[in-house]
């Protein structure tokens, strides 16, 4: 029999992959309390779920090689903490707090653990003022509210990541604004994450913010908790310092993808999509606790991957309704090189109200998708017989429907050195103005390949008049 000063040790009796079930005999362990093993305690287990009377299903942070069957663990009776604090603005970290910037030690003496309470329904902001993006097809179409959340849906290749950029970008950089900022790297590559750093510190932006990574390199249950660990940051801001909080993700699907796996070695139950039966309730755990306060506000980009461009897809579905705006990323709009390749028609806000962004704004964007609608049609029947085809009013739609579309591209100032175009910021009200004036026909004799990559359409008018 063990010592009674030994009660809360565990011995390990299975190892799959990045899940290792403990058994424990004597005194158990409470949900999320982290167990190092005893001859390395650099090696870190997280308790998860209940596998048995006595046996628990818990998260490898350590390479497996590391842990064996019957290996002895002690229980530390804590869960995950992360550093927090004003001296983590301005430093990229990973899950466990360790710097990743090359900085030198973190000027942090408090923590915090990764598992809190949404805030209660009687604290939640229920304000309605816009946050401008200065990119045309989402302050129209998609337009977002402070404090509330953006979703940027695409799949491989057409552009999330670096609309992310231009957002962070025009939101951070050009706003110069008191906010600061949480920036999450769950799943994606290392290089991106540098990238994003470097360009921070060169716009002079950095010491506002936090990065916190946890790369597709790192095992499952690293990637699945690092959500939970930028969270942690920006509730710390929004609480502590009270201050309002740009949050970004990049990428919440492979946040939703973690868990899968992590389900998968675990063997429980899938729903009727293969995804783990607990999907549902990790995406609310997550998006819930991103909430604003009467006090302070963050206010949420996520870029979302859709694997094989299936939009239906139950890992992309589960995150639609934790959204106020949905910008979709449309392949075959990327393939006609209009960037960003948003869909224009799919793309929707359930702040698009007259309530909210003004009857004007609200009346030229439902306008605007009415007749890239009917154009839909016309495009087909063109591409059979022509366009003298058409009559003069169907004519008059599909000019002024291809002239919005390409008036809907814009330069993004990330990516000024691989296009060579300066970037261009619109304001919000701008873009209403100029769409209603396309819509109006007030530009029907300009050619349509004039509004291709420029900023307001007064560029145009002021060049004629040179």
């Amino acid at each position: 029999m063990e010592k009674k000063d030994n009660q809360n040790f565990g011995i390990v009796v299975g190892v799959r992959g990045h899940i290792v079930e403990v058994e424990f005999r004597n005194e158990k362990p409470n949900m999320h309390d982290i167990l190092v093993l005893e001859t390395d305690s650099r090696v870190w287990l997280e308790v998860y779920i209940s596998s048995g009377v006595n046996s628990y299903y818990c998260f490898l942070l350590s390479p497996s090689s590391d842990i064996s069957k019957g290996a002895r663990v002690i229980n530390t009776k804590t869960p995950i903490q992360i550093p927090v604090g004003p001296g983590m603005l301005g430093r990229a970290i990973d899950l466990f707090g360790v710097p990743k910037d090359g900085a030198g030690v973190l000027d942090s003496k408090s923590k915090s653990p990764i598992y809190r309470e949404p805030p209660h329904y009687s604290d939640i902001s229920t304000k309605q003022d816009i946050l401008e993006i200065g990119i045309k097809a989402i302050d129209l179409f998609s337009p977002i509210m402070k404090g509330g959340k953006l979703g940027l849906f695409g799949g491989a290749g057409v552009g999330k990541t670096i609309l992310l950029t231009e957002i962070i970008h025009n939101v951070i950089m050009l706003h110069k604004s008191n906010d600061v900022s949480v920036f999450a790297g769950v799943g994606e590559r290392v290089r991106e994450g540098q990238e994003l750093y470097e360009s921070l510190k060169e716009g002079g932006v950095l010491p506002n913010v936090s990065l916190i990574l946890g790369t597709m390199g790192d095992n499952a249950a690293v990637r699945f908790l690092t959500g939970y660990g930028a969270v942690t940051l920006a509730e710390y801001y929004r609480d502590v310092l009270k201050r309002d909080v740009l949050f970004f993700i990049d990428n919440t699907f492979r946040f939703a993808q973690a868990g899968n796996e992590l389900s998968t070695l675990m063997n429980t139950l899938p729903s009727e999509d293969g995804y783990q039966a607990t999907l549902d309730s990790e995406m609310a755990t997550f998006h819930e606790r991103l909430a604003s306060t009467t006090r302070n506000s963050i206010s949420t980009i996520e870029a979302i991957y859709v694997p094989n461009d299936d939009i239906l897809d139950q890992g992309v579905q589960a995150i639609f309704p934790y959204l106020d705006s949905i910008v979709i990323l449309s392949r075959s709009v990327y393939q006609e090189g209009h960037l960003p390749a948003v869909d224009l028609i799919s793309s929707t806000s359930a702040v698009l109200s007259p309530n909210i962004v003004g009857t004007t704004h609200y009346e030229v964007a439902l306008r605007a998708q009415d007749l890239l609608k009917r154009s839909i049609s016309l495009e087909r029947i063109v591409s059979l017989v022509g366009e003298s085809e058409l009559s003069r009013e169907d004519q008059l739609v599909y000019r002024r429907a291809k002239k919005l579309k390409n008036y809907m591209t814009q330069s993004f100032f990330v990516a000024q050195s691989q296009t060579g175009r300066p970037g261009k910021y619109v304001d919000r009200l701008t873009t209403v103005s100029d769409v209603n004036e396309i819509l109006a026909g007030a530009y029907d004799d300009l050619p349509e390949e004039k509004f291709l990559y420029i900023g307001a359409i007064k560029e145009i008018t002021d060049g004629a008049k040179k």
